[in-house]
Parts: C-alpha cells; structure tokens; sequence
C-alpha cells in the first residue's frame, strides 16, 4: 500500500493525492525580458510542461511577472509561476501576490553566513524563532492570495547551523525542511510542496525517503517534487533523473517532477513525461529480478526484450538502482534482444557512484541568473578533460548554485559575472573574474598545478 499525501493546488494544476503527476521545468531567460521570457514559456507549454519557474533576483523581476502573465494571456496560455526566491524574503512577499507558487531554500532563506562553526542549544532556539518571524509575513501572503509554497532544499545549501547539528548529510536536509514545515503548521499554513535535490543521485533518493519516513511519523504527509539537481546533459544527465526520479516514482514516491538539463528547458518535458508514463502510476512496483539468478548478491545481469534505446536507458537504470539501494548490487550487465550494451552498464554505475570510467560533470540547468552560455562552456570543459576518469567538475551558472551546490565536486567553473568565471579547488576559490576566452585553458593548468592530470 502506498500511502497518499495532501492535495496542493497550484493555480488549476492539482498535485498529490490521486492526482497525476505533473511536469515542472525553468525558464533561463532574464526575467525583466518581458518578451524573451513569454516565447520561452509558450515552447515549454506546447511541450507539454504543466508548471513553469522563473527567477526572481529582486523587486522588479517580481514586479514584471505581472507583464509576462499578461501577454501569455493575449495567446491563450494559462500555466502555473513559481518564484524562484532566495535569500530575500521581501522579494518572495512581493512574488507572492501574483504567481501561483514560491519556491523558497531553507538553506539561504534566512540564515546569514557568519563562518561560526558552532552553535549553543540558545542560539540553535534563537535562530529558529528569527525564522519564524521572517517567514510570517509571507505565510499571511500566501494565505490570502492562495499561493503555494516549494520548500527546496538542497544538497550543499544547508546552512551553518543546520551544518553543525548533521553535517551535509540527507538527515541535515530532511531536518532543514522540517523546521520550515513546522512553522508553517503553527500559523495554519499547509500549502506547502517540499523537495530534497541532489546532485548525487543516492543522496537524493536516501533524502526523500526519509523525509516521508518522517511525516509519517509526525502525522502527515505533503506533496513531494523530485529532481536531481545539476545533473548535466546528454545521456549521463538523463541516466542521473531515471535513476533518482524513476526509483522514488516506482516506490509509489512523488507527485511533480522536474528534469534538470544543461540543454534548452524544453529538452527536460518529453523525458520527464516518459518517467511518468513508465512510472507514475501511484503503487509501489516489484523489484526486477536478477536474470541469471542469484548467485552472487553484488553481481546482476539485466535483460530485456528489444525494447527502445530510451527505455533501455530509463528501465535499466531504475531497475539496477532499485536493486543498489536493496542489496548493495555492485557490478552490472545490460542485455537487450540478447545483445550486451556495456556503454550503458557503465554509465549508469558512474551515476551512482560505483565505478568511474571518465570525468564527472555537475552542472546546472541554467536560469535567468546566469551570465554566459553555460551550454557550450560546459562543452567546451568536457573537450579537453572528459579523459580525467573519475574526477569531478562542476560548471555552475551562478554563485547561487556555485559553492554549495558543487560540495561533491574536485574542481568548480563558476560563472561571477557577464562573461566571467571563478575557478575552483574543492569550496577554495583559487581565481576570481577570469574572462571565459581563457577560464578553460587556466581550469587545465589548475588541474595540473595539483597533479590531477592524468
């Protein structure tokens, strides 16, 4: 049995319950470009997305979102906002009162960086009350204009105390929400959908687990939007969503997804709608068996019958990361018709961590924060490092996905301003501003300065 969660209903979009479950995707234009942002919306809406995001740096772009809603309206197109807000709460008041949902991170919504590395229980209590008055204002928005709210928390944006108490960990991300949770519940608030994103797929999985396990306990249970977050593009990208997407969806988890690619957004709709098709069917599914029998419980073979190279690529990963969550299954072989596909085997075993045979990437799906074509930087990054087997890079868009967000990564390339980077060395930032006619040769010679080239 599968327990169901609230019903959230965000504009004429039902999520939860017995409802279908819905695609989200994001906008990657500026948001005070009134025009560039409607066309991008209208091709995500006639790919079939059913929830839109937006960026929201400040008090004009959350002003302008009354201008894009107008002329989406002249062409007859009526889909959901959500306000992506952080670190302002003036600004999500603001949003509040024209979208339909605002997505805000517990992690950088109050909280200021103070580089304190310890907190006392009064501090901890003190910290919590200060989050509870900042958040007021907007619950009593959200009341009266019936706007939803995501509670998006993240992997790598937790904040100082949430660090101390659990470390970056899926208990401190679990834990980050539902304090958030908890306040809204003391003010009567329950319009609330909560995501735990990751960009490593177990942490994303084991997360959002948990944090079920926990409203059960607690005596309810809020819709759930699930992505992993910053998976890059191509195959291994779409391998990371089927594998962290696809496994929640078979265990009967999750009510809207959203598919991050570091492509164009409406590249993210027909994936996401097939993880749905082949998985969003609200009951927990069986485990796949092991074809050739279980003789040895880290080792499994995965057989199917002709199908597709796209369902081969969703089954097979969500069926081996079902099995790797299970029984620790380590070592994997892919058979489709009879005939092997060991590219594959091997990609879905470096999205879970297993084993590495190239370079990993961590890179967002760009929004309206980023400065530079993060597409083609990100290409460009790959060209001349993809033979650095196992080690990680993150190219990030934005300093707000910079830091935090690439917490698994050996190497970061962070966008800081129009046309420039910051490179760095694990959290180190070695250099500041560098244009981006030159950030990816310097990022190679960083790599060779700390005898990582290989």
């Amino acid at each position: 049995m599968v327990l169901k969660s609230l019903v959230v209903r965000v504009g004429d979009t039902a999520i939860g319950g017995d409802n279908v479950v819905s695609t989200q995707s994001m906008t990657n234009t500026n948001t005070l470009d009134t025009n560039g942002t409607v066309e991008q919306i209208k091709i995500l809406y006639n790919t079939g997305c059913q929830i839109v995001r937006l960026t929201v740096r400040n008090v004009q772009e959350a002003d302008n979102l009354k201008n894009i809603k107008v002329e989406l309206s002249k062409r007859k197109i009526n889909i959901p906002f959500v306000a992506d807000v952080h670190f302002n709460p003036e600004v999500a008041e603001v949003a509040a009162k024209i979208v339909e949902k605002v997505r805000i991170n517990p992690g950088n919504y109050v909280d200021k960086r103070s580089e304190k590395t310890s907190f006392t229980k009064e501090e901890d209590k003190k910290e919590i009350q200060n989050i509870s008055y900042r958040l007021k204002p907007l619950l009593e928005i959200c009341k009266k204009y019936k706007t939803a709210i995501r509670i998006g928390t993240n992997h790598g944006s937790l904040s100082e105390r949430i660090l101390f108490k659990y470390g970056n960990t899926a208990k401190g991300m679990v834990e980050s929400a539902l304090e958030f949770v908890e306040i809204c519940r003391d003010f009567d608030f329950h319009n609330i959908i909560l995501s735990m994103k990751s960009s490593h797929v177990p942490t994303m999985i084991s997360s959002n687990q948990l944090l079920v396990t926990e409203m059960q306990k607690r005596g309810y249970y809020y819709p759930l939007h699930l992505g992993v977050t910053e998976a890059g593009d191509g195959d291994a990208a779409r391998i990371k969503s089927a594998a962290g997407i696809g496994s929640l969806l078979a265990e009967g988890i999750g009510d809207t997804i959203r598919v991050s690619l570091t492509e164009k957004p409406e590249n993210e709709i027909p994936f996401a709608k097939k993880l749905i098709e082949n998985y969003g069917k609200r009951k927990r599914l069986e485990l796949p068996k092991n074809s050739i029998g279980i003789t040895e419980p880290l080792e499994y073979s995965l057989s199917y019958k002709n199908i597709s190279s796209e369902d081969l690529l969703i089954n097979a990963s969500v069926d081996f990361c079902r099995l790797h969550f299970k029984i620790k299954a380590k070592s994997l072989r892919i058979l489709n018709g009879g005939a092997e596909n060991k590219t594959l085997s091997d990609e879905i075993l470096q999205a879970l961590g297993i084993k590495y045979t190239k370079a990993e990437y961590i890179a967002c799906p760009s929004c309206g924060r980023t400065l530079f074509n993060i597409i083609e930087e990100l290409e460009k990054v790959r060209q001349k490092t993809s033979h650095l087997k196992g080690l990680k890079i993150a190219v990030m868009g934005c300093i707000v996905n910079g830091i935090g967000e690439m917490a698994e990564a050996d190497y970061g390339y962070v966008g800081s301003g129009p046309e420039k980077v910051s490179l760095y060395k694990s959290k180190q930032l070695v250099k500041k501003n560098i244009s981006i006619t030159s950030a990816v040769d310097e990022l190679v010679e960083l790599i060779k300065k700390n005898n990582d080239w290989k």
